[in-house]
């Protein structure tokens, strides 16, 4: 097998398992987003909080459910020997998502008006939008830290699972 070859190979197991963990990381947050809207529209139909704090509280109750879900699920397989690493880390950077996110809805509510149940969802949504970008990047990054040999392990099955890889070893030894 060429080295090109051995290349394209890694590269190609590296973003299937990418788009795995994508679409979990979309599943988990996909329900959390559901769990953010539905605690804030039921603050804001039953509650007199402003529209902040209740945008706040609906976060931190998905913070909780998202942890459980991308801890157990989307990131099952990533280190877990320093849990309180994790964790402190995990609620560092969701804190800086709930600002991203409600900063949004600040601005549009305090600085422009915009406060009725559609506009306060639709901003409260692009903040949304916006810190799932971000958490994405930093959960994969700092929190849910990847085993170091696994990397190693993916190229090496890519390699093994790519037909012409093997026949190009085979070939090679003859």
């Amino acid at each position: 097998m060429s080295a090109v070859s051995y290349k394209r190979a890694a590269l190609s197991a590296r973003l299937r398992q990418l788009a795995r963990e994508v679409a979990k990381f979309g599943a988990v947050g996909g329900l959390g987003l559901l769990v953010n809207l539905g605690v804030f529209n039921l603050l804001r139909a039953t509650t007199d909080l402003q529209v902040v704090r209740a945008s706040v509280l609906a976060t931190v109750v998905a913070i909780g459910f998202n942890y459980v879900g991308f801890r157990y699920f989307t990131y099952r397989d990533r280190d877990k020997s320093r849990r309180t690493r994790e964790l402190t880390l995990f609620l560092l950077f969701s804190a800086l998502g709930l600002v991203i996110e409600n900063g949004a809805l600040y601005v549009a509510t305090y600085g422009f008006g915009w406060d009725t149940p559609l506009q306060s969802n639709v901003f409260k949504f692009l903040g949304i939008a916006v810190a799932t970008l971000f958490r994405f990047w930093s959960y994969r990054t700092w929190v849910f830290r990847a085993l170091p040999a696994r990397e190693a392990v993916q190229a090496a099955e890519a390699f093994l699972e790519t037909p012409r890889a093997r026949v190009g070893a085979e070939r090679s030894h003859r």
